[in-house]
C-alpha cells in the first residue's frame, strides 16, 4: 500500500468515525428534548436527507465536550437544544407539535 493510499484510507477511516459520533450526539441531542428521530422520519415529518444534513452540521461544531456535558445532564422534554447546538433550529421546529 503507497503513503497516500495509507493517507486516503485512514482520512475515510476518521470521516466514518466522525460521522458516527456526531449521528450518535444528533440522536442523543433530540431524544434529551423529547424527540425520537426514527419517528419523525416514519411520520415524514423528517426526511433522510435532512437526517444527513443535520449529522453533517453537527460535524462542524467544535463544542462536542460542552455537548456531551449538556447531555449528560439528562431528559428534558421539550426544552430547547443549548444555543451552541448547531441543529437547535431543526430540534426546536419538529418539537413544536411534541410538547
Amino acid at each position: 500500500m503507497t503513503s497516500q493510499t495509507s493517507q486516503t484510507s485512514q482520512t475515510n477511516e476518521t470521516s466514518r468515525g466522525d460521522l458516527k459520533t456526531h449521528a450518535t450526539l444528533f440522536d442523543s441531542m433530540a431524544e434529551t428534548v423529547g424527540l425520537d428521530l426514527q419517528e419523525e422520519a416514519i411520520s415524514g415529518r423528517l426526511r433522510f436527507d435532512e437526517i444527513s444534513e443535520a449529522v453533517l452540521r453537527c460535524t462542524r461544531c467544535g463544542g462536542v465536550s460542552a455537548c456531551r456535558k449538556w447531555l449528560d445532564k439528562g431528559l428534558r422534554p421539550g426544552a430547547e437544544a443549548p444555543d451552541f447546538c448547531r441543529n437547535r433550529d431543526l430540534l426546536a421546529y419538529l418539537n413544536e407539535d411534541e410538547v
